[in-house]
Parts: structure tokens; C-alpha cells; sequence
């Protein structure tokens, strides 16, 4: 594997893009992540394409996948992370989000976030907490549209 790459266990993590099989990414996002169901292949290529992503490989099929939208300096948005069925169990997601938050480029961010709505223990364990200014913050919300 290339430069950014990390192992263990004989799984690998890299953020190398060529190594992605898109169609995995994909197929799992829009069948069967409660998060991103609809969204295009346009869609999904472009934010692939503007974000930092991570693979996590058992020989050379995907297992699992995550993306961080950063300007790495001040922010990052932690999305679409997930661990196929097939590899779950094996403590996948715990390395990813580890590998992930210690990754050299993403040092120094003064904030970090994410939106879930059924992993906030996992998140917990790496230092997330609930938003302490929800106030603060605001949103447009505009999940896809699945065709019909």
C-alpha cells in the first residue's frame, strides 16, 4: 500500500483513493446506510473526490470506509463512516475512528464534528461529546430523494 497507510491485525487502513471500490462505497450508502440513502453516484464521487477518505482493506477488498471533509487547519466533518457486515466484530470501527483523529494532517483542528444516530459510544471513547452550544449552531437539512 501507499503512503498513508496504517496496519494491523491483517487489516489496512490507507487514504490512498485509487484503492477505493466505489461501487462498494456506493452500494452501501445508498441501500443500506440509514444516512445517505438516495444519494447519486455523481453526488458521492464528487464528495469522495473534495475529501479526505479512508479505507479499511482485508487483502484487497474493502471492509469498511470513512471520509472527513477539512480544510485541515481548523475544521473537520467526520461522514460516512462504516465497517461492512461481513468485518464487523474484529474492533474495525475503533481503529478507523483512532487511525483517523490521530492522522498527521488533521493535528490542531480546533473543532471536530459529526452527526449519528446510533454510534455515539464509539464516538465518546475518541473524545466527541454533545454539541455544549447548540444554540449556536444552525443548519439547512436537505437529505436525497430517492427517485421514484
Amino acid at each position: 500500500m501507499n503512503d498513508g497507510s496504517f496496519t494491523d491485525k491483517g487489516f489496512v487502513i490507507s487514504t490512498d483513493k485509487t484503492l477505493l471500490d466505489f461501487d462498494v462505497i456506493y452500494n452501501y450508502l445508498n441501500d443500506d446506510s440509514y444516512w445517505a440513502q438516495g444519494i447519486s453516484r455523481q453526488t458521492l464521487e464528487k464528495g469522495i473526490e473534495n475529501s479526505m477518505c479512508f479505507g479499511v482493506y482485508s487483502n484487497s477488498s474493502l471492509a469498511g470506509f470513512a471520509r472527513v471533509v477539512t480544510d485541515n487547519a481548523t475544521f473537520a466533518y467526520l461522514c460516512d463512516v462504516f465497517i461492512l457486515p461481513a468485518y464487523r466484530k474484529k474492533g474495525l470501527s475503533k481503529w478507523l475512528v483512532q487511525t483517523i483523529v490521530s492522522h498527521p494532517e488533521l493535528q490542531e483542528l480546533r473543532r471536530w464534528s459529526l452527526a449519528t444516530a446510533d454510534a455515539q459510544g464509539l464516538y465518546k471513547q475518541f473524545g466527541f461529546t454533545q454539541i455544549t452550544k447548540p444554540e449556536r449552531w444552525m443548519e439547512i437539512f436537505a437529505p436525497y430523494i430517492k427517485p421514484q
